[in-house]
């Protein structure tokens, strides 16, 4: 297979070895953990691909097929992801005190959460690169779409996934026919990317999780939620944009995007990028605080205590790049809490009809503690992405949800209620 003209190789983050979409390359042969990134040829992009040619095409993920590290359409493996609204938040603005307020709704994808795009371009990277099997080591939303995906395939999937992921996640990647092993978390190192990697290394799975170090290609299908933010909003840049934040993946995904859209041209400049973790689990966001080297982050030291369990991992996996994303857009970084998190569900539902879970709200938890601590003008246009729906956790929203009182079938009955609720 010859390389596509839009990459020019990869390279890996830590050592610097080069490698061509000819070798195969997944990981970096020296196993030190460094991501491959990926470098493309951005002239040769613009001479294949204008907005006039973009604006004519079908708007979901793969309009933006160039930007992608695939290198032909018919590997693509599409269930129609991406393409998710941006929604202006009225009432939920005017609830917060602001005017220009934007809902990413990632939950609008096949599988419910934003990791079908990532799943879309893995898989259709697995089927180019000739892999019948893949692993994935996942809290339960990757698990589920690489599952997905890996059926429409035809791949072998083995998820790897810790003992406290949802019933909701579980029940769904199962039935679109993975295999799934429930892994005990008892120390402060995820037991799942162990359980994956020796998969991979020793017995020549094709490694899918959701973060860069063990798969580079999936960070290009999370990079399309900007690409398609800077169209929606016609080109123009929000002013910050907040991002759930657990491996650091979807943060430096988001700011690729932005980069490439400069490298060619198309905007000048970029959105403050704002990394929102829970006070549970935030190795990320402590690093930014501490202003650690970006190399040699410290993992969080026990195991994750959040609702948010999306955003569980106890080290951030792409934090080298996330952290340099977040200086290069003047960014920052925060931690909530988990009561935070909560009101989050509830204002999106209540305001807006969208149903999240934990991590999925998270963005917007952000931005109520940055509106308490005035890192946000009332009129700045900012976007939150909401990135998993939630009945992905439907027994977390059971928690939360009152019980509906219960009557005879008699209209005096329901009115008395009525009456006492608006009393």
């Amino acid at each position: 297979m010859l390389p596509l003209p839009y990459v020019k190789y990869l390279k890996c983050s830590k050592c610097g070895s080069k490698y061509y979409l000819s070798e195969r390359p997944v990981m970096c042969s020296r196993k030190d953990l460094g991501r491959l990134d990926i470098f493309y040829d951005y002239d040769s992009i613009s001479r294949a691909l204008s907005k006039e040619v973009l604006s004519k095409r079908r708007f979901y993920m793969w309009r933006y097929f160039e930007f992608t590290p695939v290198s032909s359409e018919g590997s693509v493996v599409s269930l129609s992801e991406g393409g998710t609204p941006l929604i202006k938040a009225r009432r939920l603005a005017e609830a917060l005190g602001l005017r220009n307020l934007y809902l990413k709704d990632e939950t609008r994808n096949p599988t419910g959460s934003f990791k079908d795009r990532c799943m879309s371009v893995s898989v259709s990277m697995a089927v180019e690169l000739g892999f019948k099997k893949a692993v994935i080591a996942s809290s339960g939303n990757a698990a589920a779409s690489l599952a997905a995906y890996g059926a429409r395939a035809g791949l072998e999937v083995i998820a790897f996934v810790p003992h406290f992921t949802p019933l909701g996640k579980l029940t769904q990647l199962s039935l679109c026919g993975a295999r799934v092993i429930k892994v005990k978390w008892i120390g402060s190192e995820d037991p799942t990317v162990l359980m994956m990697k020796t998969l991979a290394e020793e017995y020549g799975y094709y490694p899918s999780p959701s973060f860069g170090p063990f798969n580079p290609y999936q960070l290009e299908g999370s990079k399309t939620i900007a690409l398609e933010v800077a169209e929606q909003m016609n080109w123009e840049i929000p002013s910050q944009i907040f991002i759930p934040t657990g491996s650091a993946s979807l943060l430096t995904g988001i700011y690729r995007g932005f980069r490439d859209l400069n490298r060619v041209g198309w905007i000048n400049g970029y959105p403050k990028l704002v990394a929102i973790q829970s006070t549970g689990n935030a190795p990320f966001v402590r690093a930014w605080v501490e202003k650690q080297d970006p190399m040699s982050i410290r993992p969080w030291e026990k195991p994750p205590e959040t609702i948010a369990t999306g955003l569980e991992d106890t080290f951030p996996w792409d934090g080298d790049a996330g952290l340099k994303a977040i200086y290069e857009t003047n960014g920052y970084g925060l931690a909530v809490p988990d009561e935070l998190i909560v009101d989050a569900v509830k204002l999106l539902a209540n305001y807006e009809g969208i149903l999240a879970e934990p991590s999925g709200a998270a963005g917007l938890a952000g931005l109520m503690k940055a509106v308490e601590e005035k890192l946000v003008d009332r009129d700045e246009p900012i976007v939150v992405l909401v990135t998993g729906h939630g009945l992905k956790d439907p027994e977390f929203l059971s928690k939360i949800s009152p019980e509906p009182p219960l009557i005879n079938p008699i209209i005096e009955e329901a009115l008395a209620i009525l009456k006492n609720r608006c009393s």
